[in-house]
């Protein structure tokens, strides 16, 4: 109860005199993540866009409650509007909420408000559309497994109609359809820097899901287990991008093609010896970057949205 109250204080505050309340205890996170638009010809090529200011969202440009930062993009097309999903980490609950931006042309973006919040974080909002329907599995951090929302209003209102998986962690949960086949990537290691990636399968959205038999797919090593955006099918073939956690926590994405996938095997391997994503040259993500959504273009070029983190300067000191 008092924590609620601290909590109802804090942000009454922050409502009446913004300015005053961030003097008194808003900071950034020792991580400053933000989010940038890249494009290139390939989605294992991208640079930073032409004609846009990155980053295109930082935490300054969330309204509705006062933030950390920004992190965890994900994008979808519906109408003549593209809808980006991230993670808003609340500077009062330090809970992820999740929010939401629109944008005419993927360049330039416009925050709305938050759409999705729940008593435990949430992050990583994987938005698909489905049967002309859209959803979203966000990552749920001790909510009890992974959970699939719905929109009954696209793109403000969701609501959660089914648990896919039950434990006590599953992270950066990535879902695909491939083969007739609904697939499911998750990082189900006990802590951040001891990633462990698992596969799930299931013929239907909603289930019954299974364990595939080759559990764990990768342990113990933490560049490459912990899935880091949305699963591309190229050339029939699915792409899952994987981000470092160590020795820093999502410094570099890389990929990897799925060369073999079915109820009873599985195979991968890298594409190229270089990171897709690293640390930039820029302010924003001099840290590094940990975590991409590309989209193929009219124009056969692509479209991504990004994130990148820089270090404060009483923590990069150290």
């Amino acid at each position: 109860m008092k924590k609620r109250v601290k909590q109802f204080i804090k942000h009454a505050l922050w409502r009446t005199v913004p300015q005053l309340s961030m003097r008194w205890w808003m900071r950034p996170a020792p991580q400053e993540f933000c989010i940038g638009i890249y494009t290139g010809v390939s989605p294992f090529c991208l640079v930073s866009a032409k004609h846009v200011s990155n980053p295109v969202l930082t935490r300054n440009s969330v309204t509705d409650v006062p933030a950390v930062c920004v992190a965890d993009p994900f994008m979808c097309r519906a109408g003549n509007l593209w809808y980006m999903f991230f993670e808003v980490v609340n500077q009062i609950t330090l809970k992820g909420e999740i929010g939401l931006a629109i944008s005419e042309n993927g360049m330039q973006w416009k925050y709305q408000q938050i759409v999705l919040a729940e008593p435990f974080h949430l992050s990583y909002p994987y938005v698909f559309e489905w049967q002309n329907e859209y959803y979203m599995i966000p990552e749920g951090g001790r909510g009890g497994g992974v959970s699939l929302y719905k929109s009954a209003n696209f793109p403000v209102l969701w609501s959660r109609i089914a648990t896919l998986l039950k434990g006590e962690r599953f992270v950066d949960n990535s879902i695909f359809r491939y083969h007739d086949q609904w697939w499911l990537l998750t990082d189900a290691g006990a802590e951040t820097k001891s990633p462990v990636l698992r596969l799930y399968f299931a013929e239907e959205l909603t289930g019954p899901w299974f364990e595939h038999p080759d559990n764990p797919l990768l342990e113990k090593n933490p560049h490459v287990c912990r899935p880091s955006g949305r699963v591309l099918i190229l050339n029939d073939k699915p792409i899952r991008f994987a981000q470092d956690v160590f020795p820093i926590y999502g410094s570099r994405v890389s990929a990897f093609e799925i060369v073999e996938i079915t109820v009873n095997t599985y195979e991968e391997r890298q594409i190229g010896t270089e990171c897709v994503l690293t640390s930039g040259d820029d302010n924003w993500n001099s840290g590094g970057m940990h975590h991409i959504d590309p989209h193929l273009l009219p124009n056969g070029t692509w479209m991504a949205c990004v994130d990148g983190f820089r270090f404060h300067d009483s923590i990069s000191s150290r």
